[in-house]
């Protein structure tokens, strides 16, 4: 399900409303990773998996007053804010190159300093062109995105940072760029695609929630002058859904939105029907899902429901969340 006619930013609304209304495939993945959590896209060269993710901040709801002061403590240790500088209001973006280092991605040195991820938290960790990352810097992650923080740990010290970011994340779906592109044909073999693909691991990719293939436009569409939804719109969708969240783990302490929910919360209020139940249980089998896919398709299709104001998961809300799950799919790389 994806109504797809977007445009993101208050840099967007000029700019990004002519180019973002060019990826229509885009729109609802990027509310819902807006609204829930870690997102990855997967397209051919050209199609806006890059502006998508930069038109991220525009969409997001803003810093409360605790997130704002948490954001400004951790700039401030890192030695980033300009002088007679007040507290920060934006939800940061960090978008390091993929030559990172992993000591510059957690954060360390001989008096350790927070890393990019720390940085990002309370924003979004843009990786563009995953595969491309070192290895080492991605496994990492595994442990901050379940625990939202990390531990530096040296001889004289340790030092625990907040960790609570956004991972978006954007990669190619082979080498040459082109596997499963509608017109132009993947030089690559399958070896050649599975290889790609591995550079990310299993247990890394299970933690990412929304895994969406973006389409490349075709010439009529971007042709199309007809405007895009401003982003706005888009906004105002966007953090209704999260104070949904808020009233309802108002009473929940360190819980804010539907991606902190606990199995506890996910049986109160992310319990399907018999309709769903059967639903996710083929889709479980038959694309061999762990219990944390399960998990989070659960808690994104309560964030789906949320962004349609809908007190109960309804068996659509739940086939968009298992949609989200491109790589599980057996046809990718098969």
């Amino acid at each position: 399900k994806t109504d797809c006619k977007t445009a993101f930013g208050k840099e967007g609304i000029n700019h990004g409303r002519k180019e973002a209304s060019l990826y229509r495939t885009g729109k609802n993945p990027v509310q819902c990773t807006s609204v829930y959590g870690t997102g990855i896209r997967i397209c051919a060269p050209g199609s806006g998996k890059s502006m998508l993710a930069k038109r991220l901040p525009s969409i997001l709801p803003p810093l409360s007053l605790g997130e704002s002061l948490e954001t400004t403590k951790i700039h401030s240790v890192a030695g980033r804010l300009q002088a007679n500088a007040g507290l920060i209001s934006k939800r940061p973006f960090r978008d390091p190159h993929h030559t990172i280092s992993t000591v510059a991605m957690t954060g360390g040195g001989s008096y350790p300093q927070p890393g990019e991820i720390s940085l990002a938290h309370n924003g979004i960790l843009f990786l563009d062109e995953l595969p491309e990352f070192n290895r080492s810097v991605l496994e990492v992650l595994r442990q901050p995105l379940e625990d939202r923080k990390i531990t530096i740990s040296r001889v004289k010290s340790n030092v625990e940072y907040p960790a609570s970011f956004m991972l978006v994340a954007s990669m190619n779906p082979c080498p040459c760029g082109y596997y499963n592109h509608p017109t132009k044909a993947c030089v690559c073999s399958p070896g050649q695609v599975q290889k790609y693909l591995n550079r990310i691991s299993g247990p890394l990719l299970d933690r990412i929630d929304l895994q969406i293939e973006v389409v490349p436009v075709p010439f009529e569409k971007m042709s199309d002058a007809h405007p895009g939804e401003a982003s706005s719109i888009i906004r105002e969708r966007v953090i209704h859904a999260r104070q949904i969240q808020e009233n309802r783990y108002a009473e929940v302490a360190g819980v804010y939105c539907n991606a902190q929910m606990n199995s506890k919360l996910l049986s109160l209020y992310a319990r399907p029907d018999d309709k769903g139940l059967i639903l996710l249980k083929n889709a479980m089998n038959r694309l061999n899902l762990s219990a944390r896919a399960y998990d989070r398709i659960l808690k994104v299709a309560r964030t789906i429901a949320d962004l349609e104001n809908s007190d109960l998961i309804q068996t659509s809300h739940l086939a968009e969340a298992i949609g989200y799950r491109n790589l599980d799919r057996e046809d990718w790389a098969g």
